[in-house]
């Protein structure tokens, strides 16, 4: 529109002369319409002309005689819903539904051409009236003339609850038929569908599964029942999917949830010689994740499964640990041990989807269990200890690490880990010094987790062995190129020199070398002394070991691997035929104890007996006399004689390591005290206590009796003092 021309306002206006409509019209429209919606139902709707239908119901609407068009829609489509309510009743047993869905089906149709036809009256008349919609009117009169007919409504719902009963017990139905009928009842509105089907079906339902729940667990055993319970819940599901409403599922698998599952709970997971217990003993793993998939879909269903699980676990550990019997063997106890936790890893793993609630269970039982024995520290470290002398040989790296993981695992149960720590580095020392570890990478990687998990200062002194025997390497090259020359061909000694904070501290009972070994001692500590100042060297001749060349009577020679004190007592032997027990300890010096363990292992195990004990017996007296075996022979040119010692340790053995634990701890309590004060300034006795007790958790379980004696110790050196008017008060004195 270019910008010159002005814009025009259009108007329309009504007609100027008034338009006349026949008095009749209305009746003669309406009875073509009734006509045509009467052959519509009788299946004769193919001689009508739509166009001409929809023009005059059009007029009728336009003519302002909607309110009659619409009632006589009423009245003809309630005249023949009627005609069909009639015709419906009159069918016989099952075929009820098939007439009730054929009947459906024709006044669907027929409900769909006439909302064409009234499709005006649809748009215009009924929303300014707020009528019912044609289609919906429709649904609305099927519901009340056929639906809620009563002589329909309850052989419907009987024959649709007969039909379900029919094929829970196995018989086939006419889904499809089931299908329709639903569906009819679901398009009628939620209502219907609810009250006149749903309802009914789950209160039928319920009553159904709790008989035939109280039946099955009478005649099954748990597993059996578990996968009764499991088809029951799968049919149901099924059946939602083949002919219900989708919203039903959630209601009925709650159904079946709670008469067969959560009502019998208990009885289920108790049943004798076939519930929980037994199935985790036997390793049950598919009858397992079938208790716990189905127990997941009921209150309180998987904290049942983890209350006896971790009652059954408490239980077994509990007897495992305190059974003397299975104590005896160290490496056997740990091994049972992570044969239990490998079972039930794979039980959780398998059976209970890797739940994390079962994984925290399962930790704290056998956090439970592995401290109920004060030893488990000593027999952990005792099984490492087998492991890394022999136990992984030709094993591969891979399977070594899954080995330290396990073990590491173990020792994150440990409330006492400073224990473990003691006898840890104990055995470490005479793996070390005796070059008997299988791998230095193996005791490193486990180093590294034990430094992971406790921090530097849990291994500093562990790594620092470790530096000492390098060290100790390039020390003897050190001497022997030194001293190499004078020394020939004769007497070889190697020297580790130990830092004494590093290693564990040993009673030095210096024994009475042989004056050969002794003088090469003396060059060797003149040598190290002259090239260190400020050092102090001290023999732990208890921890070495000596080769030894050795003739027997019978002229046969032999390379004999003893200890120290081993080859203090056969060199004797150079000069005298026989001995008696207290020539030897005056002799040597060798205490009593260590003395006797000593020539047992010379005297009285077979095929390594180079000594002859008089008189013959296992046990060594102070009154036996001693000589060599001259018909000594051995299969072997290198013959390994082992000290007889126990594996674990004796009582006053165990009494001082104990007593060396609690003196460490002192010290360690002390400094915790001092870093919370210092931080607060001032707090109550109780909170001391408990924050004690989680500072150091990481390393043992603190004892409130002790950590009270420290307080005490800290007040009497002036760095804590008690509040003059709250006693249970402590102030920092900085």
């Amino acid at each position: 529109m270019s910008g010159g021309q002005k814009k025009r306002n259009f108007q329309i206006e009504a007609f100027r002369h008034k338009v006349v409509v026949d008095p009749k019209y209305a009746d003669k429209t309406w009875k073509i319409l009734e006509h045509a919606i009467h052959e519509i139902y009788n299946h004769n709707a193919s001689g009508l002309s739509f166009e001409e239908l929809y023009r005059n119901a059009y007029n009728m609407v336009l003519h302002k005689f909607g309110e009659r068009l619409y009632s006589g829609l009423v009245s003809t489509m309630t005249f023949h819903l009627q005609t069909m309510s009639k015709r419906i009743e009159t069918a016989q047993g099952a075929s009820l539904l098939d007439e009730l869905n054929t009947n459906w089906n024709d006044h669907n149709k027929a409900l769909q051409m006439i909302r064409d036809i009234l499709m005006y009256m649809d748009r215009t008349f009924i929303p300014s009236t707020h009528k019912t919609p044609v289609h919906e009117l429709g649904l609305n009169l099927w519901r009340d003339n056929v639906i809620h007919s009563s002589k329909i409504q309850s052989r419907l719902l009987n024959t649709l609850l007969e039909l379900i009963h029919k094929e829970r017990t196995g018989e086939v139905i006419n889904r499809g038929l089931m299908r329709n009928i639903i569906k009819m009842l679901t398009d009628l509105g939620p209502s219907v569908y609810q009250e006149d089907f749903e309802k009914p079906f789950l209160e039928v339902s319920a009553n159904f599964y709790r008989a035939e729940s109280q039946e099955f667990i009478e005649c099954s055993d748990c597993a059996d029942y578990l996968k009764k319970a499991e088809r029951r819940l799968n049919e149901e599901i099924e059946r939602v999917s083949h002919y219900l409403d989708p919203k039903t599922e959630a209601k009925i698998t709650n159904v079946v949830e709670k008469e067969m599952i959560a009502n019998h709970m208990p009885r289920l997971v108790h049943m004798e010689n076939s519930g929980l217990v037994k199935m985790l003993l036997d390793d049950k793993s598919e009858d397992l994740a079938r208790m716990y998939n189905l127990f997941r879909r009921v209150p309180d269903g998987l904290s049942t499964i983890r209350d006896v699980m971790t009652s059954h676990i408490r239980d077994t550990g509990k007897q495992l640990v305190t059974d003397p019997e299975k104590s005896k063997n160290p490496v056997e106890f740990v091994e049972t041990l992570l044969e239990k936790r490998d079972k039930y890893d794979k039980i959780i793993s398998l059976a209970f989807s890797n739940d994390k609630t079962f994984q925290n269970a399962l930790n704290s039982s056998f956090e439970y269990f592995i401290n109920l024995n004060p030893r488990s520290p000593e027999y952990i470290s005792l099984f490492v200890d087998d492991k890394l002398r022999k136990g992984l040989k030709g094993v591969k790296e891979e399977e070594i690490e899954v080995i330290l993981d396990k073990v590491m695992m173990l020792f994150r149960y440990l409330q006492e880990k400073d224990v473990f720590e003691k006898y840890y580095k104990q055995h470490l020392a005479k793996r070390l010094l005796s070059g008997k570890t299988v791998s230095d990478d193996a005791e490193r990687s486990l180093i590294v987790k034990l430094k992971t998990e406790c921090g530097y200062q849990f291994t500093s002194k562990l790594e620092g062995m470790f530096t000492d025997m390098k060290t100790s390497q390039d020390t003897m090259q050190g001497f022997n190129a030194a001293h190499g020359a004078e020394l020939g061909n004769g007497l070889t000694l190697v020297v580790q020199v130990l830092t004494t904070g590093s290693w564990p501290t040993q009673s030095s009972n210096t024994c009475n070398l042989p004056a050969e070994i002794s003088a090469l001692c003396e060059k060797f500590r003149s040598y190290y002394l002259g090239t260190h100042t400020g050092r102090r060297l001290s023999w732990q001749t208890n921890m070495g070991t000596a080769d030894l060349r050795a003739t027997f009577g019978n002229g046969q020679k032999y390379e004999l691997n003893v200890s120290t004190y081993q080859m203090c007592v056969l060199m004797l032997f150079n000069n005298t035929d026989c001995l008696s027990y207290r020539e030897i300890e005056q002799a040597t010096w060798i205490p009593s104890s260590d003395l006797k363990r000593c020539l047992q292992s010379l005297a009285c195990v077979k095929g390594k007996n180079v000594l002859r004990k008089e008189p013959m017996s296992k046990d060594i007296g102070e009154d036996d006399a001693f000589s060599v075996n001259d018909k000594f022979t051995s299969k072997l040119r290198k013959v390994k004689i082992g000290t007889v010692v126990a594996q674990k340790e004796t009582e006053p053995e165990k009494q001082e390591t104990r007593q060396r634990v609690e003196e460490d701890r002192k010290p360690q309590i002390e400094a915790a005290i001092v870093r919370i004060m210092k931080s607060r300034r001032v707090l109550d006795h109780n909170n001391i206590i408990s924050e004690v007790t989680k500072q150091l958790q990481s390393r043992f379980l603190a004892n409130p009796g002790e950590i009270k004696k420290r307080i005490e110790s800290l007040i009497e050196r002036d760095f804590l003092e008690r509040d003059n008017v709250d006693r249970r008060l402590y102030r920092y004195l900085a």
